[in-house]
């Protein structure tokens, strides 16, 4: 948490548009699965570490290895998905 706060790493939300306009974690970055899936490269700094959550932690495990394959090269999927985060303190947007 206080990594991603110094800007140090990016949290990456794959959900869905609507799940994210429901609310998302301050800090993260929307890069939907289906966008990733249809190929279209994010706008995130390949340099720094991409951390990826979604609902229930499923969604992560299939993003990794597509933002792999668009040559990032430290992806890490968390298994906690939104409402644990929200639990563990990270802050709403």
């Amino acid at each position: 948490k206080a990594r991603l706060e110094a800007g140090e790493v990016q949290l990456v939300d794959v959900r869905e548009p609507g799940e994210w306009r429901s609310g998302h974690l301050k800090h993260a970055k929307s890069v939907p699965l289906s966008t990733l899936r249809s190929g279209v490269k994010p706008k995130l700094d390949k340099k720094k570490p991409v951390y990826l959550h979604c609902r229930s932690g499923s969604r992560v495990r299939m993003a990794k290895p597509i933002l792999e394959g668009m040559g990032f090269t430290e992806v890490h999927a968390l298994g906690a998905g939104y409402s644990t985060l929200v639990a563990k303190g990270f802050e709403r947007a």
